[in-house]
């Protein structure tokens, strides 16, 4: 179907009958206008498609000749066909071929001239090429349309180059101009089809949009339109609700009964300039002419608060100008600022919420209640707290031991009692009495209440004086107990306190004591905490000559932890050091160090090697995790880390052995700091892991700095960052004491606050000059026990000991002859003289001797009862040699006396005359 076709069939459509039937309603009106702009942009959009179908088409023949053209012209053998004795022969073949392919009408071949080489009618070969080829000559593409041989024909010529780039021949490719438009009237129907659907969706869009409409106008006419307009009008000017329309030039358009009223308008007011209307009001003349928008602004008109809206008309599209509404809010001034009053409290509620109770701290807790309640409640808060409340104890009963715990003011030069001041409150203060019944009370003028003056006369003259006036004293009340009061004091405002005051204050107390109960029952756990574990940490450390220690011990910011430390003195001057470390916080984990304290307490006395005292400790703790989970207690001890060291000045080696804790630090005397490859064993609690010990040599002068993980792990970094800031901590403190260095190391690499307990340990070790030691191998013979005992005693009076040569010679005579006679050889005898005498004998046996009573018959058995009551300590410790069995003499004065009443016990001792 052509286009004309359908435009004839359009036009035949009467319009007339349409128009003869004009609908009264505006919504068939307007049905009908949009139907007649629907069917006018349905044929347009049809005739523009039409177009651009041709056009693509024609497109898309050119693009396909010159595409199927120039591909036949640049086709391998091309040039060898054409220098061919016959070029019809070789060509006409393949352009027939390449036409069925190409989808083309024909592919003709050409000289410079335009002689035809091929053609689809071979009867047209040998003649002249109908069209224009002098563009292709120069070397370029070209298309027309002609009419040639086969009709209307759409064509392409592409020249042919040989190789040095001059023309040799020509290639014509085409369509027949018949066939293009064929492509056109085969796509017509579709075109149609889309456009009939799309004009019948858009007539039944605007049927809807019509039924709409009918149903908004509800099926007026023109005339019944202007009735409800007229409505309208009378409804406008009858609101009580002033409307103004404003033009853009500032000409009052509109104003209705109640604007004029509200703005006390001229009856001639519409039509003039807002500037030129008498007695209007000032705010709102220049709010009208402004044209800015507004919304419920409040503007003053003689003796009226107006609120005032404004919205500009040009929003839309419409003319320039703004409309006003306009409502009277004198009278309900009142009541907003009593909702403005009600939504103050409500934030001020919120705030406290928020803003009291952040830390667990009792003081900080009442002063955020001091501070949150400044100045939008009241212009000064007091809150005094019960003494016991601030150790974290039950308060008591009465009022008489309040103290001052926070303070909050608009100013700091005020009258009022200060922080930290301890008050006892006359029983006729309302703090007294609030104190004893929890109830709050209100004090409207305190200078008209003589009961709150009996506490200080003076003080209360010069509160009176300073212009405070009011006040409300409300009990701090949980769980049934009073804690303390807060006071709420106002000066700034003339109006007193009243009963809704009283309720918001009461409110702001009551959450505020529940935070301050928790803060207290913190407080009192948390020193309950802190006791105990400083109860379980050393106080003190015990006097040795080995090493030269200092310690820190930081608890936690949550609270106290599991980590301590000890320095344990041995037999033969050696001093062990241990650090431990129990995973968690609070009383479990201080009561779980102090048992693990203990246990190594225990463990030391027995002088076991480090290996062999962790092995038995891990013993003990895994025996504990499975009491205490048969029990389902849930509080057993896995977790823990312990490092064990054993120094010795005589030789300076020390021995260490760790069970899952952090590698000690070595800081040579020269500077160098390292870490020793120590090796490392399970944390306590495991089992069936051997642990293994290291030896070092030390250098006298050495420190060694024990710690906990505490120490060098943190969120913020890793723990190889911590351990090379301890390594520059040291190296830079290399001339220092063990407790600069202390000071130094903890300064470097805890934060201000830290998140995990820390206990280090530094000792700078010692060495037992040689002069301070003697060493003997006694011969296996009983006879030699009194040479030793000569050796011995000279011995002691070179060092000066002669207090002690007696007890010496006794002890050593018992253990020697204990040696030779129940040991093995060798035998050795070993002197050291350091804060006191230790003797020491060793042989290679592993038999252990005892303390016993003897009976009075016995010839024997009496020897170590001596020894027990000469020496201050005295006990065996096994070696991979043997045993050596030590005792040690006290080189205090009254020493000798002491020596001298066991001579008597000597007597009752038998002793080989040989021996002695």
């Amino acid at each position: 179907m052509s286009v004309v076709t359908l435009l004839d069939r359009f036009r035949r459509v009467s319009v007339r009958s349409l128009t003869e039937r004009r609908p009264r309603s505006v919504a068939g009106q307007v049905f009908v206008l949009q139907v007649a702009l629907v069917v006018l942009l349905v044929l347009g959009a049809v005739l523009a498609l039409l177009l651009q179908s041709r056009h693509d088409s024609d497109r898309e023949a050119r693009n396909r000749s010159v595409a199927v053209a120039e591909a036949f012209a640049y086709a391998p053998g091309l040039r060898e066909a054409l220098a061919s004795p016959d070029p019809t022969a070789e060509l006409q073949p393949l352009t027939e071929q390449a036409r069925t392919r190409a989808g083309v009408d024909f592919i003709v071949v050409m000289d410079t001239r335009g002689i035809r080489y091929t053609h689809p009618l071979p009867e047209r070969i040998g003649g002249r090429f109908v069209g224009t080829i002098q563009p292709s000559l120069a070397g370029r593409v070209y298309t027309e349309r002609v009419n040639g041989p086969l009709g209307d024909e759409m064509q392409a010529v592409v020249p042919v180059t040989g190789p040095d780039g001059e023309v040799i021949a020509l290639v014509s490719a085409g369509l027949k101009v018949k066939n293009v438009t064929g492509v056109v009237d085969r796509q017509l129907p579709l075109i149609l089809a889309i456009s009939a659907s799309g004009l019948a969706l858009a007539t039944a869009g605007t049927a809807l949009v019509a039924r709409r409409l009918r149903r908004q106008t509800h099926g007026l006419g023109p005339t019944e339109m202007t009735r409800v307009y007229e409505h309208h009008d009378a409804v406008l000017h009858s609101v009580r609700e002033g409307v103004v329309i404003v033009a853009g030039d500032g000409r009052l358009l509109l104003a209705n009964d109640e604007a004029e009223r509200l703005l006390r308008l001229p009856p001639d007011a519409e039509g003039r300039r807002i500037r030129d209307l008498p007695g209007l009001a000032p705010g709102i003349s220049e709010l009208l002419m402004s044209g800015r928008e507004a919304t419920d602004e409040v503007v003053p008109s003689a003796d009226r608060l107006l609120a005032v809206n404004q919205r500009p008309t040009d929003r839309d599209g419409g003319p320039a100008g703004t409309v006003v509404t306009i409502r009277d809010t004198t009278e309900l001034q009142a009541l907003t600022g009593r909702a403005e009053g009600a939504r103050n409290r409500l934030n001020l509620l919120y705030d406290a919420g928020v803003g009291i109770g952040t830390t667990l701290d009792v003081v900080r807790t009442a002063q955020e209640l001091a501070d949150v309640a400044v100045p939008r409640f009241a212009d000064y808060v007091t809150v005094d707290l019960a003494d016991p409340v601030l150790r974290g104890e039950e308060p008591s009963r009465n009022g008489a031991d309040m103290r001052r715990t926070a303070v909050s003011g608009v100013r700091d030069d005020h009258p009022l009692y200060p922080r930290g001041l301890r008050i006892d409150f006359v029983p006729s203060t309302p703090q007294a009495r609030g104190y004893g019944t929890g109830r709050a009370e209100i004090v409207p003028r305190l200078s008209r209440a003589p009961g709150w003056r009996a506490q200080d006369p003076e003080r209360a003259d010069s509160i009176v004086a300073y212009g405070i006036h009011s006040l409300i004293t409300v009990p701090l009340k949980a769980r049934g107990v009073v804690l303390g009061v807060a006071n709420f004091w106002r000066s700034r405002k003339p109006e007193p306190f009243e009963d809704e005051d009283l309720a918001l204050a009461e409110e702001l107390v009551t959450r505020a004591a529940v935070c301050i109960d928790n803060a207290r029952r913190y407080t009192r756990e948390h020193a309950m905490a802190v006791t105990l574990q400083r109860s379980l940490l050393p106080r003190a450390l015990p006097e040795q000559s080995a090493l030269e220690v200092a310690h820190r011990y930081l608890p936690a910011q949550s609270g106290v932890g599991g980590d301590w430390f000890d320095v344990i003195p041995l037999p033969g001057s050696r001093v062990a050091l241990v650090v431990g470390d129990v995973v968690g916080h609070g009383l479990h984990a201080a009561a779980t160090m102090g048992r693990l304290r203990t246990a190594v307490h225990n463990f030391s006395t027995l002088d076991l090697p480090p290996d062999e005292l962790l092995g038995r400790l891990d013993d003990l703790v895994g025996r504990i995790d499975m009491d205490e989970g048969d029990r389902d207690t849930g509080a057993g001890m896995t977790g823990a880390t312990c490092l064990y060291a054993v120094y010795d000045p005589v030789s300076r080696r020390c021995v260490m052995a760790r069970a899952g804790h952090p590698l000690p630090a070595l800081a040579h005397p020269g500077g160098r700091v390292e870490f020793p490859d120590l090796p490392a064993g399970p944390p306590l609690g495991l089992g069936g892991i051997p642990f293994e010990t290291a030896e070092l040599e030390l250098a006298e002068g050495s420190r060694l700095v024990f710690y906990t993980d505490g120490l060098i792990e943190d969120r913020s970094r890793d723990i190889d960052v911590g351990l090379e800031l301890l390594r520059t901590a040291l190296a830079g403190a290399a001339d220092r004491t063990p407790d600069d260095t202390c000071r130094v190391v903890l300064d470097a690499l805890l934060p201000a606050h830290p998140k995990d307990d820390v206990a280090l340990l530094v000792a700078r070790t010692k060495a037992l000059p040689d002069d301070r030691v003697a060493d003997w191998e006694v011969p296996f013979d009983p006879g030699a026990v009194g040479k030793m005992r000569a050796a011995a005693v000279g011995k002691l009076e070179e060092w000066g000991l002669d207090d002690l040569t007696f007890a010496a010679e006794l002890i050593l005579s018992e253990l020697i002859t204990n040696a030779i006679r129940y040991g093995a050889a060798p035998v050795r005898v070993r002197l050291l003289h350091d804060r006191g005498l230790t003797c020491e004998v060793s042989d290679s046996s592993n038999t252990s001797p005892h303390l016993r009573y003897a009976a009075t018959t016995d010839e024997g058995g009496r020897g170590l009862f001596l020894v027990a009551q000469l020496a201050e300590r005295w006990g065996t410790r096994y070696t991979p040699d043997g045993k050596v069995i030590w005792a040690e003499l006290s080189q205090q004065p009254g020493a000798g006396g002491k020596a001298a009443e066991a001579a008597g016990l000597a007597a009752f001792d038998v002793l080989d005359a040989e021996m002695i």
